[in-house]
């Protein structure tokens, strides 16, 4: 797009015309006869010198202002890249945030989706971004590579972000370099062609041909001019400056034309006010670069597009073109002052972020757990710092080098407690390896007698040993597992051998339960306490099981007792019928005398309680001497007082029950 369209598209509504329109091409026609008659006559320049007619249009370089220098300075820079325009357009990003697996990623997007010409300052900034952040990983690695006892001599490090990025870069500075071979020839081509062409309009001074023809020639070289791509920056001014003057020269031959010459210099100013009218609507853009981009083609067209315009406009539409220059120059100033304000505030953030993670640095924790949410702590930090934010650019590199100083006394201490840390999970090793040998030599052992304790001590020892280092944890615990239970396994195998006659009465035992818990009473209570008699009796006959095995009986009384809930009896003598399923299960208990102490203390006390709720019910009857027998509250006195004694005609009856289990 020339600039030219981009003036269309940021008006909107104007387009600045070509100087080949055709209005200006007919006037020219019609003015041949006239200037036939007058080529004859002696052509005197006027008297205003080159100086004088550039200080007119456009102020000389040593009284440029700072809001136009500026202008000037990046529209030169530009002169040799027609791409300028489209290097503008390249997003800048915070590579300072990115990992290096994503700054190799960018590089590549750079290089596949714009030209290479525009993207030098982005991959420089990635490349440097990736450098510094590759090279703290390298010093890391290196650091744990000397811990590790190598030698400083063998150490190399590399990874595949580091080869891809590599690659990427290697891509790039050889498109990079045959485009500025190309470039170059093409850059000297075009000199020598605007040279050419400012030869060619010195010589229109000096051609014996209607003015008409001459008028027409020389708008054809200015086309040529326009049409001749970018020279080298180095020439840009001189070339331009040469240029211009040479064109004021065949404007001031002219001077007797003054029809031809005005209607350029009317067309030259309808375009500059055009100009000067939308640099004033950027003044008030708030989106500054945009408003500077556009501003550059605007000054590119005053300067290179645009001829003269009549002296007596020449000062007015500069200086308002200048000071719409200046407002938009100063909103950047302020734009980047308040950028620079942002910087100071992200270095700021990042100066509390070193510092927290000076602080963590220097807290010398003694567990791998404290370690672990301090490394945590530090990667979050180091997260932080990246998202932060630039910071400026005179202490960019001072606060990267106090960050990464802060990072590594972090990663030394790291090291060093984890190297200690390693050699004490080494000594355990070790200490681990002589249980797995003990284990091992007597695994195949008969002595169960002596050699089960031994076992069951190394298994606490082993307990009581620390960590070791996690390649060998699973190995070795497998290893001692295994002999272990090789041990156990056999000697329980053994065991269950000797006194497989009660794991059979167990077996017997479990299928009894399951009859007793799904057994249905016929109804005669009778009938059923002796069917459940004669079960306990059944269960009694099986004798013993395992030691490991034993609450089974807890389980089956429990069953029997749930059956005798079922009956409809008295309850007293319901009662009785479960106390004494209760004594059959204590009878048949090793442990039957403590269990029976226990019974008879705890029937003893039900007594004596049982005792004083009478005493107290019947000292509170003598209250009730003056009030009638009938009287409700007395009666219920006595109800309670003939109710505790029917229970502790129960409690008395059960004490009899078991002190005859005694004899």
């Amino acid at each position: 797009m020339s600039e030219t369209d981009n003036l269309q598209d940021a008006d909107g509504k104007k387009e600045i015309e070509t100087q080949n329109s055709t209005p200006k091409q007919d006037a020219t026609n019609t003015f041949e006869t006239k200037a036939e008659t007058e080529v004859e006559t002696e052509t005197v320049v006027e008297a205003e010198t080159l100086e004088e007619q550039t200080n007119a249009e456009t102020p000389a370089l040593d009284s440029v202002e700072e809001h136009v220098d500026e202008i000037e300075a990046s529209n030169a820079e530009d002169a040799e890249d027609e791409s300028n325009s489209e290097r503008h357009e390249v997003e800048e990003k915070d590579y300072h945030a990115m990992s290096i697996q994503d700054l190799a990623t960018e590089l590549n997007r750079l290089l596949k989706h714009h030209k290479v010409q525009t993207i030098s300052k982005q991959v420089n900034q990635i490349k440097a971004e990736f450098n510094a952040k590759f090279n703290e990983l390298l010093e890391q690695k290196k650091e744990e590579f000397l811990e590790d006892g190598g030698n400083e001599i063998d150490f190399y490090y590399t990874n595949e972000t580091k080869k891809l990025f590599n690659q990427f870069y290697k891509d790039y500075k050889q498109s990079i370099s045959s485009y500025y071979k190309e470039r170059e020839q093409n850059l000297k081509q075009n000199l020598d062609d605007r040279l050419a062409i400012i030869e060619e309009i010195k010589g229109l001074l000096t051609v014996e041909e209607n003015m008409g023809t001459t008028y027409k020639n020389f708008k054809e070289l200015q086309e040529k001019w326009r049409n001749a791509g970018p020279i080298p920056r180095d020439k840009y001014n001189n070339a331009w400056n040469n240029y211009h003057h040479h064109v004021e020269r065949f404007y001031d031959f002219l001077h007797l034309n003054n029809d031809l010459r005005d209607m350029d210099f009317k067309h030259n100013y309808d375009q500059k006010i055009k100009i000067i009218e939308r640099a004033e609507e950027l003044a008030k853009d708030n989106n500054i670069n945009r408003a500077f981009r556009e501003l550059q083609v605007l000054h590119k067209l005053w300067k290179e597009e645009l001829g003269p315009v009549a002296k007596a406009h020449r000062e007015e539409i500069w200086e308002r073109f200048s000071n719409a220059t200046k407002a938009i120059h100063e909103k950047r100033q302020e734009y980047y002052s308040d950028l620079d304000k942002a910087y100071e505030k992200n270095l700021e953030k990042k100066e509390e972020l070193i510092a927290k993670i000076q602080t963590i640095a220097e807290d010398n924790s003694s567990s791998h757990g404290a370690w672990q949410k301090k490394i945590k702590e530090v990667e979050t930090l180091r997260e932080a710092f990246f998202n932060a934010g630039k910071v400026p650019q005179k202490v960019n590199e001072a606060t990267w080098a106090k960050f990464k100083e802060a990072v590594r006394a972090f990663n030394r201490g790291k090291n060093k407690f984890y190297k200690e840390l390693k050699k004490d999970q080494y000594e355990n090793l070790q200490k681990k390896k002589e249980l797995i040998k003990i284990a091992e030599d007597n695994k195949d052992s008969d002595d169960f007698k002596a050699v089960t304790p031994l076992m069951k001590k190394i298994q606490s020892d082993w307990k009581k040993i620390g960590h070791v280092p996690r390649r060998d944890s699973d190995k070795i615990w497998k290893q001692f597992k295994a002999a272990c239970n090789h041990y156990f396994d056999r000697m329980h195998a053994e065991r269950k051998a000797e006194n497989q006659h009660l794991y059979d009465a167990f077996d017997k035992k479990v299928k009894l339960l399951d009859e007793i818990k799904t057994m249905e009473l016929s109804g005669d209570n009778k009938a059923d306490v002796e069917t459940l008699k004669t079960k306990i009796s059944d269960w009694k006959a099986i004798g013993h099981v395992p030691q490991n095995k034993r609450y089974i009986d807890g389980k089956f009384y429990k069953a029997i007792d749930d059956a005798f809930d079922k009956l409809k009896m008295d309850k007293a003598k319901l009662d009785m019928v479960k106390f004494e399923s209760k004594l059959e299960n204590f009878a048949s208990n090793d442990n039957d005398t403590r269990l029976l102490d226990n019974e008879q203390n705890f029937i003893r006390k039900k007594i004596s309680e049982v005792q004083s709720e009478i005493t107290q019910l019947e000292n509170n009857l003598q209250f009730f001497s003056n009030i009638d027998s009938d009287n409700p509250l007395v009666k219920d006195v006595h109800k309670n007082i003939a109710n505790h004694k029917k229970e502790l005609d129960t409690w008395k009856a059960k004490l009899a029950k078991i002190r005859g289990m005694y004899s």
